[in-house]
């Protein structure tokens, strides 16, 4: 049950989030701006328990969420053997863009924090 409260939550937050952005006639989109509600509103834990037993159930078949996607790529098969190589070199440079975005704002910042980064680093075998 409490997980169909958890389901509630996530779906209240997401039609907030549509009203938000479709009534304010903002850039970004309805989801991402539930999205947001939800992450403020994780502090409470009215909130935060049941919306962590549905994320336990999604999870635990999350298996199942990739059905959809097999059938369509086995529906366009066609589609996926014309433009296969270019998605999937789109896909990888992406991916790799990401990485880099990554690894450099983290560079960024600990070279901007330097306390940071010690205080992260593992303790090395003769360290006090």
């Amino acid at each position: 049950m409490n997980a169909l409260r958890g389901m509630m939550w996530l779906l209240v937050f997401q039609s907030a989030g549509e009203l938000l952005g479709r009534g304010l006639a903002l850039p970004l989109p309805g989801p991402v701006i539930g999205m947001v509600l939800l992450l403020l509103a994780l502090h409470w834990p009215v909130v935060q328990e049941p919306v962590a037993a549905c994320a336990e159930f999604l999870l635990s078949h999350l298996s199942l969420l990739f059905v959809p996607v097999g059938v369509g790529v086995m529906t366009h098969l066609s589609l996926v053997s014309e433009y296969g190589i270019r998605m999937l070199a789109v896909v990888v440079l992406s991916t790799a863009a990401g990485l880099a975005v990554t690894v450099l704002t983290l560079h960024l910042l600990r070279d901007r924090h330097p306390g940071l980064a010690a205080a992260t680093t593992p303790a090395k075998d003769g360290d006090v």
